[in-house]
């Protein structure tokens, strides 16, 4: 069933956009503010940013502890804002019954935000750190250089993050300047505001028009428009003003056309010739007519860069060539299999900046015309339009009746009715050609794996200790289809993946390149450097003979079932059971070398299986203390967070810290400081976490994780008994798990990028 949609101009000026979308089990809402900080007084740099943390830190209504940030993490949902050039966007889901609570709380702290003096000193010293990391992180100077080639006179080259020197508190002018821009952009006539869940219309509408009064009555304000973008000397780097409307999914389109890497494509020719290491385009900015968008591309050290710019050309002459109606066919399919695929957060965030998952209308082809007539084009090269990508078709692949594996369970949690299908293949590889041999699998699954990303399934291939990994996710057509695809190619990978791979991958900053390692770390192991070494096919083949694999699959119904029990039949290794969760004895400190200078911290605590239900509370309680002392009062960083999560099988209370200033010692010593004072129980909280644990609220990617982590962990159990102990749970028992894990001879592994601070830990 499509979604239904419905637009509205409220009273106050307030754009409402509301769908209806029954497949859909949260909601979600997204508000834009047509300001950004391209419209905040030049005088005051990061002004509009400031302002957009602010918002967060409670209002008299809903003070911190019980505003959007803590409601909606209290729910196992999603929040977040950004502030852009010329837009700035709040957003938030969770599960449906809660979203009346979300919306008020976004609208009421956007409407009548606190401005006083002492928050506003606490959070700037929290801008200024994210001005340190910014300044500290190479690809967003690289950004940040990209910027400024622009044109000197163009606002896009200034610098609008903010920092302790820029957000001049105690000045007048600048107290003056934060309330005007609030006053003159937060109100009806800049807003449109997005809702999307299974509610009906009606439903939405009341919520919408309830909530959205808040905001005061205004006309829209004419955006002052900035000067022409000037043509930019860097490489791939392209300009364009004076677009018509519809440019930026014209500029979609042609991005999809240019991220194909299939035969017969520019992609597919510099694979072809062995240079394409990596490819990336993306729209940089974008306002009134004018776009700036970029290909990160990285080629191979024999690639010819100028041959391959000149291949560029002569893809973009035989785009600009063809029917548009037949380049507009499979981009349609694509925004189709997109919209199924996306969430309720994804889908009002589409909405509110106006820009739906379909192919190109008149006025968007017209701009397509018009972006193309702007690039450089020559004549020539053997190109041609792959066919319509089996991906994207909707029909089940046939395949004659045949018995799944005894190695791969199926699991009930996840019905077939939600068009959402997982499979997770696991095997145990003891090789000691194990890393080189992965290495030689990542290459042949990158085509098809980028060939997924654009049809909108996950196709994921990841390893930890001994083990390899696969994981597919998404419309139970496409997986089936994807999945046969790359046990094929993990046979047999094609003749070019098997030379040494010297492509360097970007460096993550600190924190994300932790949680990155903890998997492995979990497992028992640690990255090791891998030496280029001759491979052949053979040594694969062998490696296959003495591996063991197992699995799961969730969300296939009957028939998806039959078809993957065919898929199967071809996959590499001998079927076998699950083996048992890895452990570890007592505390462990593992230094992990990754790149950044800001200290770096992971402290995951595990819990035993059977005192999942208990982890999860102490670790919902602690969240809000956690971020409260942590990042508001210590002001460690901007980076702290603290989740359950379940890790290899494990599940366990995981605290995250990176900091420009406090090592990792220190942070640790801070985070048991605050396991010392204990939590107390809140039984809405409580209540509020087992509602979570209802496969009717839980997004489709959780509850199929959820059912893989707990297979893993040889414990497989139902979420209705998750639900049902949480709500038994005692605050005699988090004091006793709290006891357990601060005992000192419980069971820790800090991950940080830094040495042990004493012998204790080795």
């Amino acid at each position: 069933m499509p979604d239904a949609t419905r637009h509205l101009t409220l009273a106050n000026g307030l754009q409402l956009t509301l769908r209806h979308a029954p497949r859909l089990k949260r909601s979600a809402a997204a508000l834009r503010v047509h300001a950004g900080s391209h419209d905040a007084p030049a005088k005051w740099p990061g002004l509009a940013h400031f302002l957009e943390h602010l918002f967060f830190l409670g209002t008299p209504r809903f003070p911190l502890h019980d505003g959007l940030m803590r409601y909606v993490q209290a729910l196992g949902g999603q929040v977040n804002a950004s502030t852009r050039e010329r837009n700035t966007d709040f957003f938030f889901e969770v599960p449906s019954a809660a979203f009346a609570g979300g919306l008020e709380r976004l609208c009421q702290m956007l409407a009548q935000p606190d401005l006083g003096i002492q928050r506003q000193r606490r959070e700037r010293e929290v801008i200024h750190a994210e001005f340190i990391a910014w300044s500290r992180n190479p690809q967003a100077q690289q950004q940040f250089a990209l910027l400024q080639s622009v044109s000197r006179a163009h606002p896009l080259g200034a610098f609008h993050a903010g920092n302790r020197h820029t957000l001049a508190l105690h000045d007048p002018a600048f107290q003056q300047a934060l309330a005007g821009f609030h006053q003159r952009f937060y109100q009806g006539g800049q807003i449109v505001l997005s809702l999307c869940g299974p509610q009906p219309l009606d439903e939405l509408e009341q919520l919408g028009r309830q909530h959205a009064a808040l905001f005061a009555t205004g006309e829209h304000v004419p955006q002052v428009p900035p000067p022409p973008l000037a043509p930019t000397p860097m490489p791939h780097v392209f300009t364009h003003d004076n677009l018509p409307a519809g440019a930026e999914q014209a500029l979609e389109l042609l991005i999809a056309l240019l991220g194909d890497s299939r035969p017969g494509t520019w992609l597919g020719a510099l694979r072809q010739r062995g240079w394409l290491h990596s490819f990336k385009a993306e729209p940089l900015y974008a306002f009134g007519g004018q776009l700036l968008w970029h290909i990160e591309l990285k080629l191979g050290a024999d690639a010819r860069t100028d041959e391959a710019t000149a291949l560029l050309h002569s893809w973009f002459g035989f785009i600009r060539r063809a029917e548009p109606a037949l380049l507009n066919r499979e981009f349609g399919l694509l925004q189709h299999s997109r919209e199924r695929s996306v969430s309720a957060l994804e889908l009002a965030r589409r909405d509110s900046s106006k820009q739906p998952f379909a192919g190109l209308d008149a006025q968007a082809t017209q701009a397509f015309r018009a972006l193309l007539e702007g690039l450089p084009c020559t004549e020539g090269g053997q190109w041609h339009l792959p066919p319509v990508d089996a991906l994207l078709m909707a029909d089940l692949p046939t395949a004659p009746p045949q018995p799944l594996p005894v190695a791969l369970k199926v699991s009930e949690l996840l019905p077939g009715t939600r068009q959402y299908a997982a499979l997770y293949l696991r095997w145990h590889v003891t090789s000691t050609l194990r890393q080189h041999l992965q290495g030689v699998l990542e290459q042949a699954l990158v085509p098809l794996q980028e060939r997924c990303g654009r049809a909108s399934v996950q196709l994921q291939f990841s390893s930890a200790g001994e083990y390899w990994q696969l994981r597919c996710a998404g419309l139970p057509a496409a997986v089936l289809r994807a999945v046969e695809q790359a046990l094929a190619l993990m046979r047999k990978p094609p003749a070019s993946c098997w030379q040494p791979c010297a492509a360097a991958r970007p460096a993550l900053v600190p924190i994300r390149a932790l949680l990155e390692q903890l998997p492995q770390a979990v497992s028992g192991g640690q990255p090791a450097p891998v030496t280029a070494r001759t491979l052949e096919q053979a040594q694969l083949d062998s490696l296959w003979q003495h591996t063991h694999w197992q699995g799961l699959a969730a969300g296939f119904e009957d028939a998806a079932l039959a078809a993957l029990a065919a898929a199967l039949q071809h996959c590499p290794g001998q079927g076998s059971s699950v083996a048992p969760a890895p452990r570890w004895a007592k505390r462990r400190w593992q230094h992990a070398v990754v790149a950044g200078s800001e200290h770096a911290l992971l402290l995951f605590c595990p819990v035993p299986a059977d005192n999942e239900a208990t982890g999860r509370l102490l670790a919902q309680l602690l969240q809000g203390p956690v971020y409260q002392r942590l990042r508001v009062e210590l002001q460690l960083g901007y980076a702290v967070f603290s989740a359950f999560r379940q890790v290899e099988g494990v599940g366990g209370l995981l605290f995250g810290v990176q900091s420009p200033h406090t090592s990792p010692a220190r942070i640790l010593d801070h985070i048991l400081t605050l396991l010392g004072h204990g939590v107390s129980l809140d039984p809405a909280a409580r209540q509020a976490l087992a509602g979570q644990f209802d496969e009717a609220a839980m997004a489709n990617a959780e509850v199929a994780e959820w059912a893989w982590q707990t297979h893993l962990a040889t414990q497989p159990g139902q979420l209705q008994a998750l639900h049902g102990t949480i709500l038994k749970t005692r605050q005699t028992d988090l004091d006793q798990l709290l006891s357990n894990l601060l005992d000192p001879g419980s069971t820790w592994l800090c991950l940080a990028n830094a040495a042990a601070p004493d012998s204790s830990w080795r």
